[in-house]
């Protein structure tokens, strides 16, 4: 990442953004009583992807963004274990499901594309 880049500029960061949204979508129709359990954990764990994303680009060591990477990287771990609890609960059908675990996917490997980048350009 260029110096004078910002993390809005990053499309690892965008799209942090967008499985944000889609995990609030997701999330609307669980049952009220889970709206401060399994809910809540959720979307603090989507949210919590793009706010390290964030935070580390802007850490003044490529070191200390590396962490925070791998930060937002344990937190789409979370939430992928999450998802697999909402699933055996039948809170979401598994058309949904499957939907939101493959944009999971897909992210997961945008964003250890920009790790790797980042460990690359810090060994040079």
């Amino acid at each position: 990442m260029a110096k004078n880049q910002s993390f809005l500029d990053l499309d690892v960061w965008k799209k942090s953004r967008e499985l944000s949204l889609k995990v609030y979508q997701f999330t609307a129709n669980f049952p009220k009583e889970e709206l401060y359990g399994l809910v809540s954990q959720m979307r603090r764990a989507s949210v919590s992807i793009s706010s390290n994303i964030a935070e580390g680009c802007g850490r003044q060591h490529n070191k200390e963004n590396i962490q925070f990477q791998y930060i937002a990287k344990g937190s789409i771990y979370e939430l992928e274990s999450q998802m697999y609890i909402a699933l055996d609960m039948k809170f979401v059908n598994e058309y949904k499901f499957i939907e939101l675990i493959d944009s999971i996917a897909d992210w997961r490997r945008l964003l250890v594309g920009f790790i790797n980048y980042l460990e690359n350009k810090d060994s040079k």
